[in-house]
């Protein structure tokens, strides 16, 4: 008689937990292009480069380097806090283009 090894069956637990994880990924993919995409819209190489221009002698550069970091930690936070909800079954998961049009909005000083 086979010896079934029950060390690799896989449960609908795990396939449901690797999907969502698969899905974090995905949105935290999204979700930084988003960011970027915003960065080269004023030709930064990416937004950790524009962020870099805090405390620029430029006040433009400044401006939107402090604008920009703000941004970043406010997108994150929100995104943290929702996608635990999603993950936590307290949030039904919306599409990844439903949830870019709900994080904080970006306006350039």
């Amino acid at each position: 008689m086979a010896t079934i090894d029950f060390s690799k069956v896989i449960t609908a637990e795990q396939k449901a937990a690797d999907a969502l994880a698969q899905a974090m990924a995905e949105y935290s993919g999204a979700i930084q292009a988003h960011m970027e995409a915003k960065a080269h819209e004023r030709h930064y190489d990416s937004l950790q480069s524009a962020i870099s221009y805090r405390d620029d002698p430029n006040e433009q550069f400044a401006a939107e380097a402090a604008a920009l970091f703000a941004w970043r930690s406010a997108v994150w936070t929100y995104a943290t806090v929702e996608l635990d909800k999603v993950t936590a079954g307290e949030r039904t998961q919306p599409s990844i283009e439903e949830f870019i049009g709900e994080l904080p909005a970006f306006i350039w000083p």
